[in-house]
């Protein structure tokens, strides 16, 4: 154990001489209190120390204890349904001792010593062990069977002892290697090193969030990587709620990173009584909740990023599907910045460190679709929320998020303020991973590629013609122009706004969107070709199954999707009925 004296003060970066023997990132006590904190710069024995906590009393000369080992978590059962803080502190566990804040110092396990849970081994006493192997299971919720693996860090051969069926706390030994290495139901694991694999896998299965905008338009991949950009108010975290309620992963990992404390209150408030849809149990029985909200110290929500994708590799390596929610990586910049200029480090652009493109890297490339250690398969997918400053797409952490991200969710102040949810604009948004994910939906329904690119191209018609009826008026437009603009708002109306409150529209089977937009782009195929044969537009504004089509949304259930096939069928029956019409009239 090595000890130093704090030298200087400056916020949470503290400095003290006499750590020569301590390594980069370790964890020391700061302090009488033993506030932890985080080497980050060495040089001869004098430490920069980064500290998680509030460090307001702290005075020059007190000691530093380095415990010589990196920041990490406690991984094992017990962590789903938890909400911690940024660095693993269990927030429910500590609330009481400091009223309504954290006290500097204060101490609480993240993961429950005492409690026993129901061990099923599944490997073989005197077999073969290695890093990553499945010994056993323990039933962690009813959601989430947990997986006992070996730690990667492990170096034995052989298994020389492996418990047996029974109820073992965390603590107690579970299993042994012929190099006397023991194994518990938790390990600890650094939230800065990337948890190893055996293969970064191609992309291929889209991650189902039941939002028609997000699953058709701009599509993310499992294992795949996102950004929700934009300015206060306009649905970021709304948007990330839906996503975690609905999307098809196995697990939730939600980061409130420097949000405001209102906010994160509705996340721990409404989270635990929603229900899966899945399982109609609660959702928290598939989450982990990180709460480092803005008035937090600064230090921890720098970390918090780490200690959620570390979380997430954990439960990616026993082969789950993780899905990532990080509200907001902006805050997480301005920590970074906060805290490079406390170390007087040379700013860049609008004063972030120079550094801001390679954390952001590091945080969305540890995202993927894996083979793991044991051989099966697990992804986790990111999702970060982005709130630039008066919704400026053109400032830093967008423009450098874009750089690691190949789906791009931007929210739309109009559509926003047009109470128009979700919020997600069509014109400057973007997948990259259209392509990957087409064999997946050829084999749910061939249309899917050909009726969604139709459907972009009319949309973004639909914007240019927008700008002439700004200037001249839509009764300018030919019938066979403004049949653009009447179907682009059928398809915002009756596809792309969708309401969370109502039992029907609140999520939409992949099976029903793409059949809703197949329905909207063939009524305006057919619309176009009898305008050509001289029926005017007020006709077809006029057929009672065009608002029938707007509201298939909501009149027709996930189950009964099929009928969607009879509102087809009268769909054209009225245009067969209205191209008669106007053919007898062209005859004549």
């Amino acid at each position: 154990m090595i000890k130093g004296k704090i030298v200087r003060v400056s916020g949470p970066i503290v400095y003290a001489e006499g750590l020569g023997g301590c390594g980069l990132y370790d964890v020391v006590d700061v302090g009488e209190k033993k506030l932890i904190g985080e080497i980050i710069r060495l040089k001869d024995s004098f430490a920069t120390i980064q500290v998680y906590e509030d460090v307001t009393g702290i005075h020059i000369g007190e000691e530093v204890v380095c415990n010589q080992r990196p920041l990490s978590l406690r991984l094992g059962p017990g962590l789903v349904g938890t909400i911690y803080d940024g660095i693993q502190r269990p927030l429910k566990e500590m609330y009481g001792e400091g009223e309504a804040f954290l006290l500097p110092g204060v101490r609480s396990e993240p993961l429950d010593t005492k409690k026993k849970w129901a061990f099923k081994p599944c490997a073989a006493q005197g077999g073969e062990v290695y890093p990553g192997m499945v010994l056993g299971t323990v039933d962690e919720t009813s959601s989430v069977n947990h997986k006992i693996m070996v730690p990667p860090s492990v170096k034995g051969t052989k298994l020389v002892f492996l418990a047996d069926a029974g109820e073992y706390t965390i603590e107690e030994v579970i299993g042994k290697t012929d190099l006397g290495e023991e194994i518990y139901l938790a390990q600890y694991w650094p939230v800065r090193k990337p948890r190893p694999f055996n293969a970064k896998l191609p992309v291929s299965e889209p991650l189902i969030t039941g939002q028609r905008v997000i699953d058709v338009f701009f599509p993310l991949s499992k294992g795949g990587t996102a950004a929700i950009p934009g300015g206060f108010g306009t649905g970021k975290t709304m948007t990330q709620h839906a996503v975690a309620k609905w999307c098809d992963a196995d697990l939730i990992v939600y980061i409130g990173c420097g949000e405001r404390g209102n906010e994160m209150t509705d996340v721990l408030t409404e989270f635990p009584s929603l229900i899966d849809p899945r399982t109609g149990r609660s959702l928290m029985e598939r989450t982990i909740l990180i709460a480092n909200t803005s008035n937090m110290p600064v230090a921890a929500r720098e970390v918090s990023l780490y200690s959620g994708i570390t979380l997430a590799e954990y439960y990616r390596d026993m082969g789950m599907a993780v899905a990532i929610m990080a509200d907001s990586t902006s805050r997480w910049a301005e920590a970074l910045r906060e805290l490079s200029g406390r170390m007087e480090e040379m700013p860049a652009e609008e004063g972030f460190p120079a550094y801001l493109p390679t954390r952001l890297a590091e945080f969305y490339e540890r995202a993927g679709r894996v083979t793991t250690l044991s051989g099966t398969e697990g992804s986790v997918s990111v999702i970060g929320a982005v709130s630039p400053p008066g919704g400026d797409f053109s400032e830093p952490v967008t423009q450098h998020t874009k750089r690691f991200i190949r789906c791009f969710w931007a929210l739309d102040r109009d559509l926003a303020n047009a109470r128009h949810y979700p919020a997600i604009g069509w014109i400057d948004s973007y997948s990259e991973y259209a392509d990957e994910v087409r064999p997946w939906w050829d084999k749910l329904d061939p249309r899917w590629s050909e009726v969604r690119q139709e459907a972009l191209d009319l949309l973004k018609r639909e914007q240019r013609l927008e700008q002439i009826v700004r200037l001249i008026g839509p009764d300018a437009l030919p019938d066979n122009e403004r049949i653009v603009l009447v179907v682009a708002e059928m398809i915002k109306n009756g596809f792309l706004q969708q309401s969370a409150f109502d039992e029907i529209d609140m999520y939409s089977v992949p099976e029903k969107q793409i059949q809703i937009l197949q329905i909207m782009m063939s009524f305006y195929k057919r619309s176009r070709a009898i305008i050509k044969q001289g029926a005017p537009l007020l006709k077809i504004n006029a057929l009672p199954v065009k608002e029938e089509i707007v509201r298939i949304k909501t009149t027709i259930s996930n189950e009964d999707a099929g009928k969607i096939s009879e509102v087809e069928h009268r769909m054209n029956d009225q245009l067969n009925e209205l191209e008669r019409v106007y053919k007898k009239a062209d005859l004549a």
